[in-house]
């Protein structure tokens, strides 16, 4: 393992892209916080104070069905955020890919900003809240629908065919990821020559299980605190995700 100091971190990484054919980047929730998207985990004392209970518990499949109007009172004004834009490191990203070396984006996150910045192939492990769809007939409805169901006299969106409840298209806790989304995610890390994970723990499974899937040379580590996988990694940057990736030349 090699865990570079401050002024060799960029270097370092510049060699492993300048060798690499086929990257794949994973990323979490790090990735979002610099565009302003908070990191619910770790702002529990913040909700608790607001929130009658822990997200964890909104953001389930059984609050969704039991308590539906509370979930939407939270998922408007936390999980919907007006006004963000991608940052240095969804911009690199989409520089990688236009230029042929980063082949796929894994993200743990669903806010779009990686297909907002340019990437095209990005699996959405969690989903998207940019798509939501009605329960009983399938039709689609932006982020935007949502957000003035507000107004609606019970406070839901509901279809404006059939008048079914509209759900986002993310997965909630007890749910279980697209199968579809995990098998491409699947092939495209066992397939790169290098691995950059970025702005995450590798706490939150399955997602965290797939980097076992990698075969490739360069396995990169780059997150502001310790993962439970920087023994394994062949590069370890302890730093700002968009400050490291922003210094990097595709």
């Amino acid at each position: 393992m090699e865990d570079t100091n401050a002024s060799n971190n960029v270097n370092s990484l510049q060699l492993v892209i300048n060798k690499s054919k086929n990257i794949v980047f994973f990323g979490g929730a790090g990735v979002s916080t610099e565009s302003g998207i908070p990191d619910f985990r770790s702002m529990d004392g913040l909700y608790n104070q607001k929130w009658k209970y822990p997200p964890e518990t909104i953001i389930s499949r059984t609050f969704f069905y039991n308590n539906t109007k509370e979930f939407y009172r939270f998922y408007r004004e936390k999980l919907l955020v007006d006004g963000i834009k991608p940052n240095a490191a969804h911009y690199k990203l989409a520089e990688l890919e236009e230029k042929g070396r980063l082949k796929a984006i894994v993200t743990q996150n669903i806010d779009g900003l990686h297909q907002m910045a340019g990437s095209k192939v990005v699996y959405e492990l969690h989903g998207s809240t940019l798509r939501n769809y009605c329960l009983n007939c399938h039709k689609f409805y932006d982020a935007n629908f949502i957000r003035e169901s507000q107004n609606a006299p019970d406070g839901l969106p509901h279809c404006s065919d059939c008048s079914g409840l509209v759900k986002p298209d993310v997965v909630l806790y007890e749910e279980g990821l697209d199968d579809q989304i995990i098998q491409k995610s699947i092939e495209a890390i066992s397939k790169a020559d290098t691995l950059i994970i970025g702005g995450t723990s590798l706490v939150v499974y399955p997602a965290a299980g797939l980097i076992r899937f990698f075969q490739g040379d360069n396995l990169v580590l780059i997150n502001k605190s310790e993962t439970a996988q920087d023994s394994i990694a062949s590069l370890v940057i302890h730093d700002s995700i968009g400050k490291i990736l922003s210094q990097i030349k595709a």
